[in-house]
């Protein structure tokens, strides 16, 4: 339930980009129960199952197509832009920039030209990058790792320079970076990828990172304040719990009933191996970005949403038994509980790891 100072009703629509997404569902439902009239600008075929029972004017086109962002622009008060991809593959990096950079240009200038009220430009903390080893990044934190060339990250950086330049030129954009969003009803069953693969055994082996965690839920909520407290132009981290890979995985496995944790493996090593194992074209269930990213420190602190919005995430543990328990019933007897195949992932890597493990001495 939405608990924000008032309802209020606009005399405007509503427009809300990638909203049939994870994060973008809850987002509408939340916009739904405040009183806004709504838009969503859907590609051709998707689907509203997950929004159902409530009203909706439809838009059709992608955020890429200035065409139909400019029609789904006509008679818009607020602009929700949520449109965008996580994908780490390797072979999907040019998707990912035309998507997440030319589509945030686009729906933004257009927004601008509309004479939009307000605009909630959803981003990521990857756009500010991770902090020091074992330490917590906030709003004030440059972008320092775009050598790293992690495909994501440095598209999510490069929307927000967008949205920033527009900003400077009038646009009342409002910034949300969300960490790890975790949570129940998942509509397309990518965003909770890492529990899903959690509980197939498709994560025989790890290494030492820290992530935070944050509940769907509440970052839907953290973007309703936003547009009615945020400052235009600024930034705020819609971030949770801090978590070392060991507790999170941990909790994993005490929430599902996992016997025994995958394997940890030294970082730098492994992503080296992955690295050379990737340019021999041998098959690997991850990619070195993954791997690069996986090695990092993407932990948080929130004061400045807590303080400037009112963001109050629920307790950690509501949203990781929410998480767990909503997709193991999804996966149903599917789901491994028992031994997980760390033998084989010592097997497959332990070759290029002990290389690795020459080259950086460990």
């Amino acid at each position: 339930m939405y608990h924000g100072s008032t309802i209020r009703l606009l005399v405007g629509k509503t427009l809300v980009t990638g909203g049939t997404g994870f994060l973008g569902t809850h987002v509408v439902r939340a916009l739904a129960e405040r009183g806004d009239h709504l838009r969503l600008l859907l590609r051709r075929g998707s689907s509203l199952d997950h929004l159902s029972g409530l009203e909706l004017e439809r838009a059709s086109g992608d955020v890429t197509d200035r065409r139909a962002v400019r029609r789904a622009m006509e008679g818009i008060d607020r602009v929700f832009h949520l449109a965008g991809t996580t994908s780490m593959r390797p072979d999907n990096r040019g998707a990912v920039f035309d998507l997440n950079v030319k589509g945030t240009r686009i729906v933004l200038e257009e927004a601008l030209a509309a004479k939009v009220k307000r605009v909630v430009h959803t981003s990521s903390v990857a756009a500010i990058g991770p902090a020091k080893p074992r330490g917590t990044a906030d709003e004030s934190q440059p972008f320092r790792v775009g050598h790293l060339g992690i495909t994501y990250a440095n598209s999510k950086h490069e929307a927000e320079v967008e949205a920033l330049r527009l900003a400077a030129q009038g646009l009342p954009v409002v910034i949300v970076n969300p960490s790890f969003v975790l949570g129940p009803d998942d509509p397309k069953g990518t965003s909770m990828e890492l529990v899903r693969r959690f509980l197939l055994g498709h994560i025989p082996a790890y290494v030492d990172g820290g992530l935070n965690i944050v509940d769907v839920r509440d970052v839907a909520r953290g973007h309703l304040l936003a547009d009615e407290k945020g400052q235009v132009g600024e930034r705020y981290i819609l971030a949770g719990r801090n978590f070392t890979l060991d507790r999170l995985l941990a909790d994993f496995a005490r929430i599902s009933g996992r016997e025994q944790l995958p394997v940890k493996l030294p970082g730098r090593p492994t992503a080296l191996a992955v690295q050379v194992m990737a340019r021999a074209g041998l098959p690997l269930p991850v990619s070195p970005d993954e791997v690069r990213s996986a090695t990092l420190w993407w932990t948080y602190r929130n004061t400045k949403a807590r303080k400037e919005l009112g963001f109050e995430p629920r307790p950690h543990e509501e949203t990781l038994e929410d998480a767990v328990r909503w997709q193991m019933e999804q996966l149903g007897d599917r789901v491994r509980i028992g031994r997980g195949p760390q033998e084989a992932a010592l097997a497959l890597f332990a070759p290029l790891l002990r290389l690795g493990g020459r080259v950086f001495g460990e």
